[in-house]
């Protein structure tokens, strides 16, 4: 039998690959938040790392008037601030000269036609080939005048040799209506095997140990099924509020913001079964399966296995902070949730029984992300018979802020007596490998260049996440008056608390 490793030396997935070849990464929104907060640190980090391609062109485009020493300038002292690494003049003044800044509109068919000159010409004098990485840095209803633009001038089609790609960004739609639109209109500008839906999550060093972590390890694969786990918690928590976001926000909530995306991602990952391989279909069909697998809330099931809330004034780290519906911006009678909690069932053989509770929320007490997977109990005899109250075993994966793995387990207790105490086998990234963990936009940034799209999103993907959350939305509008409120800095509503009483369970605390 052929070697299946030999079929097709480019989709390599998380396996080992060779560096990608040198480009220009061309990004939409050069000026706003998203690339001097994220896009040119990533890239710097990368150059410091040795990884990123040499040659690299990055060329922001966007409708301000600057240079390139300007805009060189601004990106320096943005890399300074943001960056995991520290500065240094040699790397930064090479990894700069590679920056350059097109002024256009969005809507400016010239400015295209002047882009892709100018990249022919980068081209020729760099040996970038015509590999192309466009980066829609910008607001989803900018979305389609770039693309039609980036069609009409022929940006989309990669000369010979070379290739053209885009990466998009969330929000990939409101609804499954406006998902599949969209999908549609990429689809009429860039081929799904060249879009890259990015989710950062995904590009958490922790995210991607999940498949090593399961499927590497015997102990753990051969216990991960309803036989032995009673239930699972992903937590996505953060003690911020709306922070001058509250006109996106409104029109989100904490259900499209979050749950739709990152949450059902960490589920996927959590659920799935072992992928025929590591190329980047193989992991997506599997967890396009779990999402597919998911028992539909709806209708009357909503208010029983869905929790959504408010948080109102209380205090953060001590510090007095204002009610959701007071924040600037908000609607004075705002039913916008900030916090959703979930009980799901996965209808499938190796799930079956097995409850998974996700919970995201704003002005929570910590800020953390975290799946924690809970193990049925052992035979209540002999510890129990001795008056000992033993704690189930946990696997907590921590995904942000201290990114690790620790298993909570049961010993004794030093002494003459028997007492059974928990304790906590712990893996931190950090400490143990002795190296910083790269950002989740520096994988993500390197992949895409590369041509690996697993830790991106599909376009089923994206649609059938979209399906399973319509159905709650469209009942939650249906009964506007089901919104707890929660105090700023408490771990949520009391419904919440409720929610997971009734299977049995608690709540961890983080």
């Amino acid at each position: 039998m052929p070697d299946r490793k030999q079929e097709n030396p480019l989709r390599v997935g998380l396996a080992n690959r060779a560096m990608p070849e040198p480009c220009s990464v061309v990004i939409f929104g050069a000026t706003g938040d998203l690339t001097h907060r994220k896009l040119v640190p990533a890239l710097y980090n990368l150059a410091v790392d040795g990884t990123l391609p040499q040659p690299v062109n990055v060329v922001g485009f966007a409708r301000r008037d600057k240079d390139d020493a300007t805009f060189r300038a601004e990106l320096g002292e943005a890399a300074a601030r943001f960056s995991r690494q520290r500065i240094s003049e040699d790397t930064w003044a090479a990894f700069a000269g590679q920056i350059a800044y097109h002024r256009g509109a969005f809507d400016d068919a010239d400015a295209y036609r002047s882009l892709a000159e100018r990249l022919d010409r980068l081209d020729r004098e760099r040996g970038t080939g015509g590999r192309r990485l466009f980066y829609l840095a910008v607001a989803p209803d900018q979305f389609p005048v770039i693309l039609e633009n980036l069609r009409a001038s022929g940006l989309t089609r990669a000369p010979s040799g070379g290739w053209a790609r885009v990466i998009v960004e969330k929000p990939f739609g409101t609804d499954l209506p406006s998902a599949r639109a969209l999908n549609e209109l990429v689809e009429g500008a860039f081929p799904e095997s060249e879009t890259y839906r990015i989710d950062h999550y995904l590009g958490k060093e922790t995210a991607q140990n999940i498949m090593v972590l399961r499927f590497a390890n015997a102990i753990f694969e051969h216990l991960w099924n309803a036989r032995y786990i009673s239930h699972v918690q992903i937590t996505a928590s953060e003690p911020l509020g709306v922070e001058g976001r509250a006109g996106y926000y409104e029109k989100s909530g904490a259900l499209r913001d979050m749950v739709q995306n990152h949450l059902l991602q960490l589920l996927c990952l959590t659920a799935m079964e072992p992928p025929a391989g590591l190329d980047a279909d193989s992991i997506r069909d599997e967890k396009v399966k779990v999402l597919r697998s998911l028992r539909p809330l709806e209708g009357a099931d909503v208010a029983r296995y869905a929790v959504r809330a408010q948080y109102g004034a209380g205090a953060i780290n001590g510090k007095r902070v204002a009610a959701y519906r007071d924040e600037a911006g908000v609607a004075p009678e705002s039913a916008t949730e900030t916090y959703v909690a979930l009980q799901l069932a996965i209808e499938n053989w190796r799930w079956a029984g097995v409850p998974f509770f996700l919970r995201v929320g704003k002005r929570l007490p910590k800020a953390a992300t975290e799946i924690a997977v809970h193990f049925k109990g052992a035979p209540p005899v002999l510890f129990h018979a001795a008056g000992q109250s033993i704690d189930d075993n946990v696997l907590v994966i921590r995904i942000q802020p201290d990114e690790g793995v620790s298993l909570r387990m049961s010993a004794k207790l030093p002494g003459a007596a028997l007492r059974v105490e928990p304790v906590k086998m712990d893996f931190h990234y950090g400490t143990s490998f002795g190296k910083a963990t790269p950002e989740a936009y520096e994988r993500l940034l390197l992949d895409a260049m590369s041509g690996d799209a697993t830790l991106f999103a599909r376009r089923d993907e994206v649609e059938e996440a979209w399906k399973f959350i319509d159905r709650i939305r469209q009942a939650w509008d249906e009964s506007p008056d089901d919104l707890a409120i929660y105090s700023a800095g408490t771990w949520g509503p009391t419904e919440a608390d409720e929610l997971i009483k009734r299977a049995g369970a608690s709540w961890r605390r983080l």
